[in-house]
């Protein structure tokens, strides 16, 4: 009895990151995966719609293999940040680059429009998360609680409690 070898095939796919359109709200859903957060993302989508957020999302193929979300803060006294949020790369693809190039142009995203600080929360339970923030420049300024809650697609309330370093960084347009 002979084993045979196993093909391998190395595919070169081409990633896109670009700005989220209404197509991609079920798709953000990731074949049921993140169901719960469907009202979320739609409300993330209206407020894009209203110049307050921005929802980008790394495209493969016409599907979102990635996304980060960022929130735009003004104190009407000058101090503008952008908080990003939901920096989420499908677990195929990993370690390829994906979520660095979604924080590299959120923070392109925010220089144009005159932001210069930018904030993210790495999960104490995700070292990599913190690992990756550090890398691109982002430093630990404090812990946080991480208690949050949402509404589901089921009209459940859920309550989250999930312990974060919060990172910052100054950015500057390049």
């Amino acid at each position: 009895m002979t084993t045979r070898e196993q093909s391998v095939l190395n595919i070169s796919l081409p990633v896109v990151i670009r700005i989220a359109t209404q197509d991609d709200l079920p798709r953000l859903e990731w074949y049921g995966q993140y169901i719960h957060f469907r009202n979320l993302f739609r409300r993330a989508y209206r407020d894009q719609q209203l110049g307050t957020r921005l929802m980008l999302v790394a495209d493969c193929n016409g599907f979102p293999i990635g996304h980060v979300f960022m929130l735009f803060l003004d104190d009407g006294e000058g101090n503008r940040q952008g908080y990003l949020y939901s920096l989420r790369v499908m677990e195929m693809f990993h370690s390829r680059g994906i979520g660095t190039g979604l924080l590299i142009e959120a923070e392109a995203q925010l220089a144009t429009r005159g932001y210069d600080h930018i904030t993210i929360a790495a999960a104490k339970t995700n070292p990599a998360a913190r690992r990756l923030y550090e890398r691109l420049g982002y430093k630990v300024f404090t812990d946080d609680k991480g208690e949050w809650s949402y509404t589901d697609h089921l009209g459940k309330v859920r309550h989250v409690t999930e312990p974060c370093w919060l990172l910052q960084k100054t950015i500057t347009l390049r």
